[in-house]
């Protein structure tokens, strides 16, 4: 006697790790930016991105 075929199985996905939360200061990307100035009057002349220091340059918020 032949035994029965059952229909295959699926296995149910894993829900998806929340994300870590954005760090405020630099919004998530890691960087920010500041102003830079020159002359004796200290007129701004563009802007110079650098490390956030907040998040170390991660994008995720710290852990307080």
């Amino acid at each position: 006697m032949a035994t029965a075929k059952r229909p295959a199985t699926r296995r149910k996905a894993a829900p998806p790790e929340p994300e870590p939360a954005k760090c405020p200061v630099c919004k998530g990307t890691g960087e920010v930016s500041r102003t830079v100035r020159v002359g004796r009057k200290r007129r701004a002349v563009g802007e110079q991105t650098g490390l956030c220091l907040n998040c170390l340059g991660s994008g995720d918020a710290p852990a307080d």
